[in-house]
């Protein structure tokens, strides 16, 4: 319980539980789970706006809440990201540029464009929209868990992310990507096209971040959560499906 509590606590504004102990070789696992909770507070509210808006509003409103209950924190990482691996640098100067809190118009482009594909993607959902409002978040957490797993720490000078890599994560840190997939059932046939698109995005952005820098940071992990919930959204909404 204390690693779901600091889990939240981490990726998360949401006011839960007192003050939680840093554990991240605890905390990881949860990643997944508190995805599924910001899904849940997601879905309640979609349905509650559609009673007030029409879809392409509340869908709006479906990504502002997103933003507001994260403090924009996979949105930062997505900006340095888009910044620093943009554009022929070296990965001496992709970090660097990483690094600074300052941000440059790539990062921005990659923002507005995060946001606008994942904002058409809710707006295309129509059968199992709920589910898919739940379920979704939560696999765009739990993708970050691989990046943890597989890729060495680009700063280890020092950073936000250094502690989650002190620590090889063992298979076992992955079973919270159990709920999602458990979940994913209902969806019929929808489930292959959910999990395989899941699985080549991850496996894409690793394969990137592999041959571009050989390395991944806290703000590329960021980036990795924003980009898996915009493109899962953007590919489950396909011909309204």
């Amino acid at each position: 319980m204390k690693g779901f509590i600091a889990a939240i606590q981490f990726i998360t504004i949401l006011p839960f539980g007192k003050s939680a102990a840093f554990d991240p070789k605890k905390m990881v696992p949860f990643f997944p789970v508190v995805g599924l909770l910001l899904g849940i507070l997601v879905a309640v509210f979609d349905q509650a706006a559609l009673r007030l808006w029409r879809p392409p509003v509340t869908a709006l409103l479906d990504v502002i809440l997103l933003i507001i209950m994260t403090g924009a924190f996979h949105l930062d990482g997505l900006g340095d990201t888009a910044d620093g691996l943009w554009g022929q640098r070296t990965k001496e100067a992709a970090l660097a540029i990483m690094k600074d809190s300052r941000m440059g118009a790539m990062g921005l482009a990659a923002i507005v464009c995060g946001l606008a594909i994942k904002w058409g993607g809710i707006v295309g959902l129509e059968a199992h929209r709920s589910l898919l409002l739940i379920i979704i978040p939560a696999y765009a957490r739990g993708g970050m868990i691989f990046g943890i797993r597989y890729l060495e720490y680009g700063r280890p000078e020092g950073g936000t992310g250094l502690d989650f890599f002190k620590e090889k994560l063992g298979i076992s840190a992955f079973w919270g990507l159990l709920l999602p997939l458990i979940l994913s059932l209902f969806l019929s046939w929808r489930a292959i096209l959910l999990n395989a698109g899941f699985a080549a995005i991850i496996a894409t952005i690793l394969f990137y971040y592999k041959r571009r820098v050989g390395c991944i940071t806290g703000d590329m992990l960021g980036a990795m959560a924003e980009v898996t919930e915009s493109g899962l959204f953007l590919l489950i909404s396909i011909g309204g499906v």
